[in-house]
Order: structure tokens, then sequence, then C-alpha cells
């Protein structure tokens, strides 16, 4: 017990400051966010940050949340204030929270740029690495003072984690990951699913294209000869978005039938579970080796 207070005290010290009740840190945009105490009504304006909250303990401080805010089951029950990239911002002030937790790629610059306006704690959440995701925690924990239940949670994220690792030194593989289907999207390195692609020893083949999320053509994923193509998106709702690619023989992932699902919620959301999907992929992408 006396270790594991002095490990969340060094813990409070590095990720943010708590005094006499008053807790701050610095989001993912270099914000400093500071609380005179604990948050106690907290909006989420994104799924993952809901999914986090709870994560850690808050989650029934949570008094609006965005849409598609579904998980725990009891997220479905929280206030909605709108979509994440379509928020009512009149309904957030209403609800007068002490913390607002947002999305930088996410929301709509222009709406979080009013919510600082209207003077609400704002703490911005932009998860691009894996361990990204435990520092995230850490750090609404000091902004809910829920440390203690934060570090359980770091430490088994970190153990499965690290169990993953080997996978990175297998024989690279070319992956096209697709996140939508019209407009026929994926992510570069930047993006977390593109960390999620390095730490299963793939190799993104539009890992360097600027934007996080491009649009790209069908033209473009033939040329590119991907070894393997994952399908995300709607997951098996939209199985016809894998069938697709099967009229082109040409390509190596279409060929060796190496078309792949995965839950898009264990994957394509920013939370403990991704490593669920991380999983997945990493043995989806051990199949195309062994064949």
């Amino acid at each position: 017990m006396k270790s594991r207070l002095i490990a969340i005290i060094g813990l409070c010290l590095l990720v943010g400051f708590v005094s006499a009740g008053t807790r701050s840190v610095t989001d993912y945009t270099g914000q400093q966010v500071r609380l005179e105490q604990p948050a106690q009504r907290i909006v989420s304006l994104a799924p993952h940050v809901t999914e986090l909250l709870f994560s850690i303990g808050a989650g029934e401080r949570l008094v609006g949340a965005v849409n598609y805010s579904d998980y725990p089951e009891a997220a479905e029950s929280i206030p909605r204030v709108g979509g994440y990239n379509a928020l009512d911002l009149e309904r957030i002030v209403t609800l007068k929270p002490d913390l607002v937790v947002g999305w930088e790629s996410g929301n709509n610059p222009a709406d979080l740029e009013k919510l600082r306006r209207f003077d609400l704690p704002l703490f911005i959440n932009e998860p691009r690495r894996l361990m990204d995701i435990p520092e995230t925690l850490r750090r609404l924990a000091v902004l809910t003072g829920t440390e203690q239940q934060a570090e359980t949670v770091i430490a088994d994220f970190k153990e499965k984690l690290k169990r993953l690792e080997r996978f990175s030194e297998r024989q690279p593989v070319d992956v096209f990951y697709q996140i939508w289907d019209r407009p026929l999207m994926t992510v570069n390195n930047e993006h977390l699913i593109g960390d999620v692609i390095r730490l299963c020893g793939g190799r993104n083949v539009f890992g360097k294209t600027t934007s996080l999320t491009p649009q790209i053509s069908e033209e473009a994923v033939i040329a590119r000869a991907p070894q393997a193509i994952v399908i995300g998106g709607m997951g098996e709702q939209h199985a016809e978005w894998l069938e697709r690619w099967r009229r082109w023989q040409q390509m190596p992932a279409v060929r060796h039938d190496h078309l792949f699902m995965i839950n898009p919620d264990h994957l394509q959301r920013h939370t403990v579970r991704i490593l669920q999907g991380a999983e997945t992929l990493c043995r989806q992408l051990e199949q195309v080796r062994s064949r």
C-alpha cells in the first residue's frame, strides 16, 4: 500500500499538480486545465472519452455525452449534447459542467473555441500513440481524483501491450486499413491505428500521407499492392465493403484471400479496448505470414 501511494504521488507530480484539492494538468494542446476540486459534473465530447472516464471510475459524474457514447451500457442513459462534430453548445452550458473533455481531431474547432469563451474548464484529448492512452487516463484521473483506480487500469493495459510487442519484430506485412467506404478513407502513420499496425509488424501502405485520415481512390490502393486488407468502418454491418475488393485479383491481398474485418469499437475508439483490436490484427497478420 505504501509503495502504491508513493507511485501515485510521483505520478501526480509528473502529469499534473494536486494540492489542497486544487488539480492542474496540461492537455494535448499544451493548455493548462486547473480545477479547485475534483470534477463532479463532466461533459464528454467523444464516445472514446466517455469510455475512458468510466474505466477510471468517473462515469457516474458524466452529466452529458455525445451520440454513440454506448459503452459501457450505463453510458447509454447519459443526456446527449449532440454529435461529436456537431455539438449542442447551449445544452452543454445549461448542464453547468465543471469539466468538459473534448477531442481535437473529432470535434469542430469552432465549437471548442466557443466553449473556451464560455469559460468552461476544457481538456482536449488527442491520442496518437498507444502509450497516449494510459497517459490520458492519468491526466483525467488527476482531474477527477480517481488516481488509484486509474493506476490499476494502466498497469493492466501496459501488461497486455507488452505481450503484443513481440509481433513488431515479425516479417513486415503491407497493410491497407479501410475506415470508410464512400468516400474511401484510410489512416496515416500519425493516426493511433497506424501505431497499432506498426505494433503488429505491419507496414501501412498509406502511412506517409500528410492527412491523418486521407481520402483515396481504389486505383491508389491497387497500385500499392497490399498483402492484407483490413476493414473497420461499421464492422459486420457493412461486410459488403470487404466483398467489393474481390474483383481486384491482381492485388496480393485478394489473390491470397487476406481480407479481414475487425470490430471498429475495438480499434477505432481510443480506449483500453484498442488492445483487443490490436490482438486481432496481430493474429490476422500472422495468418498472412504463415501462408
